[in-house]
């Protein structure tokens, strides 16, 4: 049951948060921005797409560079390409199938004219050393033409995606970041053209092209971090199969991804990635889950066992009948997560939106007084110009626009790499102010084991018809116990959320659940028809990290409580296990929302821990919450973190990480404040020529990638 609204276990979840569990219901086009950079971009593509009729949401990746807009009335694309681009953004189609092919091209020509810039620069400054050292007459003018010979080609290569992206802006009455660097470059080639065609003893190519190197190397790094921190999302988008083998009517034909369909068989070769979530129907071999579970040990693949896209199948050919296609993947769901979680905007980021808004009036009102002071006072134009070139360049707030985004990025690369998919980019601030922790139990701290061994063969039948597609683990544990068995046939199949699954079976009504749901005592029965129910024997242990998890995140300061809708004996027995005092048994749904509701009353930041339909009303609720890759469709949905591996270790380090970023976060906001407050007025007063200022934006915003990029390291 993927769609959250349907979910009976949301029955008690509060008004306003159902959302946090469904989907929107939009249909979705994705759109490459090769040009955006910075934070007005953001700003300046979703508030004209936003403006489309019949888009009802927009959301801008700058780490993917890349928009998903959501319509919920037909839209055309290229009705959405043309209005971007008649507001100055560079726009296509991105075809979602083939974003595992996807190419650096940005980066290497990025790469290309910072080599360019850095080898005239060179040349340029050896050649200023002569002028510096006292040349004069025309041994000066020969090197301020070689100079500007050098220079000017260099300019127009190197500074292309400063101009471009400024002129797209201004041609459509618009300004961004790139305005005033363009214009800073503008004026000192001219002013230097200046001098050197009237034979002045100034010029300052050097300082142009200089700045040009800076601002690649800033805005290269900042390519270069972007797609190390977002890893998470390229390495999931990797995992796609653009290619694979169907087969139809016995025959086998090489197709594109986009072309499966639902109920097509897919023949997997050992070594070959995965493309769909199936079943497989033919073969026996060992597939390789650790991309997505960080579990190193191979699984068995038999008939009738479940597999999903983007594991590698390692020891025989396999025949798989898939199940889901495209969108619908795990896989590619779980890349649609990381680039929701990167687009999301939490209260740091708001403010680096307002400081890019009034960036541009901001700097070019300033750039004017400056030149207009600095005329009034000594009636210099040259003086004038080069101090205003100084204020447009040091102005440039693209440390505090790197402030957030850099930090969210990398912390989100870490967990990923870890075994943990960050689904909201809200979450690692929320978690960073977690004091209260609320686990479920069973499938959560414990998994069940089962055994069958009192039923018959028609009843293990049954049994496994009715658990071999369910989500919670003592379903899964019945399913892998009875997986000898030959499933039966069954119709009208449901789930019901902390009660069991029904079914019809020849004409009779067949459950297996709790006792207590079906009047029969204490622990798990199967009841087919109006006979007695039998007992399917279940017992819990601890999952692996379980101890370990509780016990590091006591040490951290953290209360840990159990709420479990199971039976007082066992709750009671696994926290002593594990050490937790506070403990309540046979919660129901509703009453583990209100629980985490009172929790919340009296001051707890409550993170919810939960895998469970059952679980999915307090995931919600919770302040911030964490649900296995095993869990539930609607609780992951409505999950902030996805633990992606078997053991709960990877855990122990959430909080960690999130409380470092926090830090990370203020301390780039602290630099970047500091920078301006000192920079501005050295720049204002006359202090810094357009080459130290260029030093000076590029080395603040580089300072800020690398204390992001700290995360990597020790926390």
């Amino acid at each position: 049951m993927s769609d959250a609204a349907f979910c009976p276990a949301c029955v008690g979840l509060p008004e306003g948060q159902l959302e946090k569990a469904a989907s929107n219901g939009t249909n979705q086009i994705v759109l490459s921005l090769p040009g955006i950079h910075c934070v007005a971009c953001i700003n300046g593509v979703e508030r004209v797409l936003r403006g489309i009729d019949g888009v009802a949401n927009a959301r801008v990746n700058l780490s993917m560079k890349r928009a998903t807009v959501g319509t919920n009335t037909p839209v055309a694309p290229e009705t959405l390409i043309d209005t971007l681009e008649l507001a100055g953004f560079e726009a296509s189609v991105l075809d979602t199938s083939l974003l595992g092919s996807d190419a650096d091209a940005y980066g290497r020509s990025l790469m290309t004219r910072l080599a360019v810039s850095g080898f005239a620069n060179m040349n340029i400054m050896l050649l200023s050393v002569a002028v510096w050292s006292g040349a004069v007459g025309a041994t000066m003018q020969m090197f301020h033409w070689i100079t500007a010979a050098i220079a000017i080609p260099t300019l127009i290569y190197a500074a292309q995606p400063f101009f471009q992206n400024g002129w797209r802006a201004l041609r459509v009455g618009r300004t961004n970041m790139d305005v005033p660097i363009a214009l800073a470059i503008l004026l000192a080639s001219g002013i230097s053209l200046y001098e050197t065609f009237l034979g002045g003893h100034h010029s300052y190519f050097d300082a142009a092209v200089t700045l040009t190197f800076f601002l690649l190397i800033g805005r290269y790094l900042d390519h270069r971090s972007r797609k190390a921190a977002a890893s998470a999302a390229a390495q999931l988008s990797a995992l796609e199969v653009p290619r694979v083998m169907r087969l139809r009517d016995g025959v086998r034909q090489m197709v594109d991804f986009a072309d499966l369909a639902i109920g097509d068989l897919v023949q997997v070769l050992p070594g070959g990635r995965i493309p769909v979530d199936g079943i497989v129907t033919a073969g026996r071999s060992q597939i390789d889950r650790s991309l997505l579970t960080g579990e190193s040990r191979l699984s068995d693949a038999i008939i009738n066992t479940a597999v999903t896209a983007g594991e590698v199948n390692m020891t025989a050919p396999l025949t798989i009948r898939a199940t889901t296609v495209g969108a619908d993947t795990t896989l590619r769901k779980m890349v649609t997560m990381v680039d929701q979680a990167e687009a999301t905007r939490n209260r740091y980021t708001a403010v680096a939106d307002k400081a890019a808004a009034l960036y541009a009036p901001v700097v070019h009102l300033l750039a004017l007084c400056a030149f207009i002071g600095w005329m009034a006072y000594s009636g210099d134009v040259r003086l004038s110009l080069n101090i205003a070139v100084a204020v447009l360049i040091i102005t440039c707030p693209c440390a505090m626009g790197l402030a957030v985004p850099a930090v969210s990025t990398t912390a989100a690369g870490r967990l990923f790499r870890a075994g943990l998919l960050v689904k909201d980019g809200t979450a690692l601030e929320r978690l960073a102010e977690v004091d209260t922790v609320v686990f479920d139990k069973t499938g959560t701290l414990t998994m069940p084991a089962a055994s069958g061994d009192a039923l018959d063969a028609q009843s293990k039948s049954i049994a496994l018809a009715l658990t071999q597609d369910a989500h919670h683990p003592v379903s899964q544990a019945i399913a892998a116990a009875f997986a000898g068995a030959t499933p039966a046939l069954l119709t009208n199949q449901q789930e019901h959320a902390g009660k069991g699954l029904s079914a019809q079976w020849n004409g009779q009504s067949v459950r297996l659940g709790s006792g207590e749901w079906l009047n029969a005592g204490r622990g798990t029965y199967l009841q087919i028809g109006d006979a007695k129910p039998q007992k399917i024997a279940v017992q819990s242990q601890l999952r692996d990290g379980a101890a370990a998890l509780v016990k590091a995140w006591q040490d951290m300061g953290l209360a840990v409580h159990l709420v479990s809708g199971d039976d007082a004996n066992e709750t009671a027995r696994i926290a002593a296990a594990l050490n937790i005092s506070n403990w309540q048994a046979g919660v129901k749904p509703a009453d583990k929302v209100t629980y985490i509701d009172e929790l919340a009353a009296q001051g707890a930041k409550v993170l919810m821990v939960g895998d469970g339909l059952n679980d999915t009303g307090a995931l919600a609720a919770a302040y911030a919450s964490v649900s296995p890759a095993t869990a539930a469709d609607a609780s992951r949905a409505a999950s902030d973190i996805v633990l992606l591996n078997d053991s709960l270790t990877p855990l122990i380090e959430l909080p960690l990480v999130a409380r470092a970023a926090l830090r990370r976060i203020r301390e780039n906001f602290a630099i970047s404040t500091v920078y301006n407050v000192i920079a501005i007025p050295v720049a204002l007063a006359g202090f810094a020529t357009p080459l130290i200022a260029s030093i000076a934006m590029s080395a603040s915003s580089i300072t800020v990638l690398l204390n992001a990029l700290r995360l990597k390291g020790r926390l």
